[in-house]
């Protein structure tokens, strides 16, 4: 909190260094880089040891990312879903789906390319046989970069890589996905001259902001402690009915899955077995249901504030996990990683520059890919709270394609790399 402060009391500042400065860096890039700064330097530590009576080492971890990821996202959702214009969501139109297509497409087609580039420099690299092959730990990459945490581990059960080695992936899926989501965030500060570039038409989007920002002006006042007590109960009830709900069906549902009979039938589904996923859904369809109602006045109590407090938290949480002198530990799987990600990203840029898509559009259907459900309403928030419930949903699309699509990589880098 005293990281996220200073962004902000810097950011308010409107004349001198720092107002240049974040006219070229976006202050949610700051609020994400700065615990990672703090954790590189070792003034904060996401895990830690300690020494007991008994000389034992006892490991240690903070739950901080748990907390934020599994309870301030579910609330802030809601908060920011609360004023939402449901038709003017849909009024984005088909460009949003293109460019969600596109970035899983570039994950389907980066990861053989990756593998091919790599072996020219480097062979060893992307070899290994049996359990311990480099594919079969890169399928685990493909499930993540297109779903997310569920669609992972159906790949590691799928392509059986050998667990020992799975910390490794799991390191390079951390360390180039959050790379490239400080990349998008530094986009967002140059959005406007990007759109230009692209030749994009921001209309849909303009008109959607406008509709939220007319609307929670007209509703506007000064909250009092009923208001903020209320918002909170709103969030923080909407949370508890997600849980709970998830806490049914996920188990449900994991028992219905394993009992396909088809091997790839029940990987495919394998991310209805996600409390996680259930989670984000059950909030976000609570949240829209409750934009129907006169719970969306509460935006001009400051709900959608309170959302962003919520997010930002979450933000630097999610950079609290970054080391960045790890990245220089695995250089080899590193390089696949990185290369991987620029293909998806160039396939992005172009099919965006051919369709005139706006910015948005790109960084969001990257997220959701790339980030999943928790960040991509990070990003999308970025632009406008009113725009976090489009990350959610398409995020949300990227559970259901993530598994099938992750297959279809695998069985490319399978050849790719035998090749």
């Amino acid at each position: 909190m005293l990281a996220l402060g200073l962004v902000f009391l810097t950011e308010s500042i409107k004349s001198g260094f720092w107002s240049k400065f974040y006219k070229i860096v976006p202050g949610l890039f700051i609020a994400y880089m700065l615990p990672a700064v703090l954790t590189t330097t070792g003034l904060i530590a996401p895990d830690w040891e300690s020494i007991s009576e008994d000389r034992e080492i006892l490991e240690h971890g903070t739950s901080l990312y748990y907390m934020a990821s599994r309870y301030l996202l579910p609330a802030a959702l809601v908060l920011m879903t609360l004023s939402i214009d449901l038709k003017a969501v849909f009024n984005l139109g088909w460009k949003a789906l293109v460019m969600f297509f596109t970035g899983t497409l570039g994950i389907v087609i980066g990861g053989p390319i990756a593998i091919l580039l790599i072996a020219t420099v480097s062979p060893e690299t992307v070899g290994g046989f049996g359990p311990d092959a480099v594919w079969r730990g890169l399928s685990t990459l493909a499930g993540s970069w297109i779903g997310g945490g569920a669609n992972q581990t159906a790949m590691l059960e799928i392509y059986g890589y050998n667990q020992r080695l799975y910390g490794g992936m799991v390191f390079v899926d951390i360390v180039v996905a959050n790379i490239w989501m400080a990349i998008v965030l530094l986009g967002i500060g140059k959005r406007d001259r990007i759109n230009k570039w692209l030749k994009a038409d921001t209309s849909s989007i303009e008109e959607l902001k406008e509709k939220v920002s007319t609307f929670a002006e007209k509703v506007k006042r000064n909250p009092s402690l009923t208001d903020i007590m209320i918002i909170g109960a709103i969030a923080f009830g909407t949370v508890s009915i997600a849980h709970l709900c998830a806490g049914f069906l996920a188990p449900y549902f994991e028992i219905k899955v394993a009992n396909i009979q088809s091997g790839t039938t029940r990987n495919i589904f394998s991310f209805l077995g996600s409390s996680f996923f259930w989670m984000i859904s059950i909030a976000t369809i609570i949240a829209i249901l409750l934009s129907f109602t006169k719970a969306k006045n509460y935006e001009g109590a400051g709900a959608s504030k309170f959302g962003s407090v919520f997010i930002y938290i979450l933000v630097a949480t999610i950079g609290m996990k970054m080391d960045l002198t790890l990245i220089f530990d695995n250089l080899g799987l590193i390089a696949i990683g990185v290369v991987w990600m620029t293909i998806h990203a160039l396939l992005l840029i172009g099919v965006a520059k051919l369709i005139r898509a706006p910015y948005f559009f790109l960084a969001v259907g990257s997220q959701a890919n790339v980030g999943g459900a928790a960040s991509a309403p990070i990003v999308a928030s970025a632009f406008h709270p009113s725009l976090a419930t489009v990350g959610v949903l398409l995020a949300v699309l990227g559970y259901a394609v993530g598994t099938i699509a992750a297959i279809g990589c695998t069985i490319l880098m399978q050849l790719a790399a035998a090749g």
